[in-house]
């Protein structure tokens, strides 16, 4: 036999006493009070009065339940600055390398079908052609005075000499600053200063050390001829020991500003730089340069901050 129900006075559970222990709004659920600690969090149970005559407020959560952890919205902030930073610090490969990378990895595939360790090896050699073909953002300090370099590597010459014959820029010696890129360094060329390109002048030749002083006369080279402020300067390409493509995707007539990207050579090479009487050396033998943003040489003599431009 079941027992019988309580009366209203002793807060039973008979209808009438709930009525009586309940207002007219279930301020409790309303207010998120109504909850129990749980392994997973914090569970918020809301209940619908049975006697509510007016209409439920608008911040009222309603009906049902819902499970939330106390740690979510510390989750978010940093999940989202740790995908921001990946994003930020991944450098984006150039097109050129596209085809190169793809070789890399279908190669790692085929190898480690024969021989699974294999794979992991062609992984790494895939993960460095990208590496190779990479091509970051640069901030270019935009004035007229400045030489900027064309490379990223190690400065390897500076010294007065005779620019090749085809750039057609005299017999007078003018100053050259040479950069040497290994096969580690990025191999976007970009322009040293503000201009209109001249011309384009392409000669074949061998593939001797291009960190070798012959390497100007006896390699491959691509020069291209820049009238700018200051006088015509010559941007010469050239191949390496290992490197076989030079490419320039510049044309002639054509305006080109400082830092901006107009070839590519593949697998080690060097740029060397053909400035007019004037300029000033701002680097130094074995100094590491970088394409876009080291300022190699100057025309006019020191002066405040310049304005940069991102490209």
């Amino acid at each position: 036999m079941e027992p019988p129900a309580r009366s209203d006075t002793g807060g039973g559970t008979s209808e009438t006493g709930a009525r009586k222990r309940r207002p007219w709004r279930d301020n409790a659920a309303c207010s998120g009070k109504l909850s129990r600690e749980t392994d997973a969090g914090r569970l918020l149970l809301f209940r619908t009065p049975v006697w509510e005559p007016g209409p439920r407020p608008q911040h009222c959560p309603g009906d049902g339940f819902s499970l939330t952890s106390k740690n979510e919205n510390a989750r978010r902030p940093a999940a989202m600055s740790l995908f921001n930073t990946v994003r930020n610090t991944i450098v984006p490969v150039h097109k050129e390398g596209y085809p190169f990378v793809a070789a890399f990895f279908v190669a790692s595939l085929v190898l480690g079908w024969i021989f699974k360790p294999l794979f992991w090896i062609g992984m790494i050699f895939t993960l460095w052609c990208a590496y190779f073909f990479r091509d970051p953002e640069r901030v270019t300090p935009q004035d007229d005075d400045l030489v900027i370099s064309p490379a990223d590597g190690k400065v390897s010459a500076i010294q007065m000499v005779t620019p090749p014959a085809e750039l057609n820029l005299g017999s007078e010696p003018m100053l050259r600053i040479s950069v040497f890129m290994n096969v580690f360094n990025c191999h976007v060329n970009r322009a040293p200063m503000r201009g209109r390109i001249v011309s384009i002048n392409y000669r074949s030749g061998s593939f001797v050390n291009a960190e070798l002083d012959k390497a100007s006369e006896d390699n491959e080279r691509n020069g291209l001829v820049i009238e700018t402020r200051h006088g015509q300067i010559g941007v010469v390409q050239i191949a390496g020991l290992v490197a076989r493509r030079i490419l320039c995707w510049a044309n002639p007539n054509e305006p080109v500003d400082a830092g901006e990207r107009f070839g590519l050579i593949r697998f080690g090479s060097r740029l060397d730089v053909f400035l007019p009487a004037g300029a000033a050396p701002r680097v130094s033998l074995g100094q590491t340069a970088v394409a876009g943003e080291t300022v190699i040489a100057e025309f006019a003599s020191a002066k405040g901050p310049v304005i940069s431009r991102r490209s």
